[in-house]
């Protein structure tokens, strides 16, 4: 039986060595030389053009190295002072904070999968990742074949649940030539994720134009997915394929207008609605009035779907409240913000103003032919369960998905090629960064240093600071994400 197990085991090891798997614990990796021709001719394609963008990309990681340290000094500091003061900004005005560093992978704050990455976008995530790895390692393939150093494969690996790519050059090779070629193959992987991550940026920015001829843009925000759970979900809600084109009296030319109307509209006070005397009177009913915990008043029932408490004052500043049907008090109304903004043409009117808990509004959304929605809540739940896009197909056989895709697929690349080519620029163990620094101080020091001892012992000093540093951000990061 032993010597069954055995066989086995040699065999399937012998299978695994033949198709270039390796696995281990939480860690699997695929390696071949499939792609060594594929390589060898890009790296031998225009050496002349070859070598000035590898040299760009030298200047580039030596400049991202200092560069890192100091967006990551910044990002800890200020990461402490919202720990202490504990009053954290939104995450929007945070500037890049380091989560997860696995060898050479970097993740941004606001992409965790399992606390507040949407499984929905998982996809993406994973994709981005992965391409962003590979470019990566494809710039230190070329580059090392354009400086004569041998390409052994290339690979993939999965660690965890995060894939990954790497190459593997002939270490003799690298240690034969000058520091400052060292450089150039040591750069290339950070400088390709940052031209990634351009690139992505201009197709983002030109995709209105680039889908031009399929999808129009600047008409609204075409509502393309309603969560059932969603507020806005109902018989006179929002349905897949309205176009929304104002919240209250802001336009909304764009899912950047909406975002932001929603964002001004939470921030800012209820509201109001012009409403002349003798409609008032009409609409309004008796009821009682009650405050609520938070201090606002109530005055119509609690099993009234349609009305909704107003308040007013009359010439006499005296605070007064109405019950009235919500649909016909806004419908046709001008919004105000006192009743100064209401008089006009002599005829007496009030400005009424929805009397809701703290955080909760009332909205009026327009999205034509329809009715309007009328929304009660928090401006955030709207904008949380329900998704929109830009783009107006043309034509009914055009996926409304498609721009969706390559927009979220961009910012994505965007995203994650960006926080892989800082991470990866720290002078950290492990990192490119330990590469670029031991490299980038042969190339600086030699002549000031003249052991090379002390020249390894002031770059192993300066790579257990940028690994403190990017340990405390990792730390503090997991921590801020998973205390919320």
């Amino acid at each position: 039986v032993l010597q069954s197990s055995s066989s086995l085991k040699a065999s399937y090891e012998d299978w695994l060595l033949t198709y270039g798997l390796s696995i281990s614990p939480f860690h699997m990796r695929w390696q071949t030389a499939l792609f060594n021709h594929q390589f060898y001719n890009w790296g031998r394609w225009k050496p002349r053009f070859l070598y000035l963008w590898f040299s760009m990309g030298m200047v580039f990681g030596i400049v991202a190295m200092f560069g890192s340290v100091i967006l990551l000094g910044k990002t800890l500091m200020q990461t402490l002072t919202q720990m202490l003061t504990e009053a954290p900004k939104a995450q929007n005005d945070r500037m890049l904070q380091v989560v997860v560093s696995v060898l050479s992978s970097g993740l941004h704050l606001r992409a965790v999968p399992g606390v507040n990455l949407p499984v929905s976008q998982l996809t993406y995530f994973f994709s981005a990742i992965l391409i962003s790895g590979v470019i990566h390692e494809v710039g230190h393939g070329v580059a090392a074949i354009r400086e004569q150093v041998r390409f052994n494969g290339f690979g993939i690996f999965i660690f965890i649940v995060y894939p990954g790519a790497f190459v593997d050059l002939f270490t003799t090779h690298l240690q034969l030539i000058s520091p400052v070629q060292q450089l150039r193959i040591f750069c290339a992987g950070v400088w390709h994720n940052f031209v990634l991550g351009v690139a992505s940026f201009m197709v983002l920015f030109l995709l209105p134009a680039i889908l031009f001829p399929f999808y129009y843009t600047g008409v609204g925000a075409l509502v393309t997915e309603v969560t059932e759970d969603s507020p806005a979900n109902g018989p006179r809600g929002l349905f897949v394929g309205d176009i929304v084109t104002n919240l209250q009296d802001c336009p909304i030319y764009t899912v950047e207008d909406w975002n932001s109307c929603l964002g001004d509209i939470s921030q800012k006070s209820q509201i109001g609605y012009c409403i002349n005397t003798a409609t008032l009177q009409q609409l309004s009913f008796p009821a009682r009035v009650y405050r609520r915990l938070d201090g606002t008043v109530e005055c119509c029932s609690n099993n009234s779907l349609t009305d909704i408490c107003f308040s007013y004052s009359n010439s006499l500043d005296s605070h007064l409240y109405a019950c009235l049907p919500a649909r016909k008090v806004i419908e046709a109304s001008k919004v105000c913000r006192t009743n100064m903004d209401c008089q006009k043409d002599f005829v007496p009117s009030f400005c009424v103003t929805p009397s809701l808990e703290n955080q909760t509004r009332l909205i009026r959304v327009k999205h034509p032919p329809h009715i309007d929605m009328l929304f009660v809540g928090h401006p955030m739940h709207l904008q949380y369960t329900v998704s929109l896009s830009s783009f107006v197909p043309r034509h009914n056989f055009l996926s409304i998905d498609l721009p969706v895709v390559i927009e979220t697929f961009c910012k994505y690349l965007i995203s994650l090629s960006g926080a892989l080519a800082v991470i990866n620029a720290v002078p950290c163990f492990a990192l490119d960064g330990q590469w670029i620094l031991n490299s980038f101080l042969e190339a600086t020091l030699s002549s000031l240093i003249v052991e090379k001892q002390k020249r390894e012992f002031v770059g192993f000093l300066i790579l257990l600071s940028g690994s403190t540093l990017l340990a405390a951000n990792v730390a503090l990061g997991l921590w801020m994400v998973t205390a919320r």
